[in-house]
């Protein structure tokens, strides 16, 4: 659970937005359970990574879009890093997704009608992708995606605790 000053809950959802973000206070995370450190991983949604993805980025020259925001994980000396993908892209492909469920009038939040409110299975148009290394598909925030490219890279560099579904 990431925590700022004052131990209050952190706002994760700053994360989702695909914009820089200039953060002041201090993160610290803690781990429950205790294991074994990932060097990717998760928490409440967003990514977690310590210097080895961070100069793996460097070296493939996707770091512009990339934010590595500094964070403290219980436990651990190591720098470790929350990965905000600067990259927001409407490029999902709805005929070619498993499902697609929308808010409708009836759901009873007339702001969010329209919007996705389910994806499974998803399927991307790859057209309207350009050349993004890393991003996240416009009205599915929840999801990360990445390139091929970037995805071997991470599978031959030996990252730990990655999965990745074609989309």
């Amino acid at each position: 659970m990431p925590l700022g000053t004052e131990d209050e809950v952190f706002d994760t959802w700053r994360f989702h937005e695909g914009r820089a973000l200039d953060i002041k206070e201090p993160i610290c995370l803690s781990v429950k359970p205790a294991g074994v450190a990932l060097e990717f991983s998760h928490s409440m949604g967003i990514p977690i990574v310590n210097r080895r993805v961070v100069s793996l980025f460097e070296r493939l020259g996707i770091e512009e879009e990339v934010q590595f925001v500094p964070v403290e994980v219980e436990g651990q000396s190591e720098p470790w890093f929350i990965l905000n993908a600067l990259q927001v892209i409407r490029c999902i492909d709805d005929a070619r997704c498993e499902e697609v469920l929308y808010w409708r009038p009836e759901d009873g939040e007339p702001e969010r009608v329209g919007e996705y409110r389910n994806v499974a299975g998803m399927k991307i148009d790859p057209t309207k992708v350009g050349d993004a290394s890393i991003f996240r598909p416009w009205g599915w925030l929840v999801v990360l995606i990445v390139s091929e490219r970037v995805k071997l890279a991470m599978e031959q560099e030996g990252i730990t605790g990655i999965k990745f579904i074609e989309v």
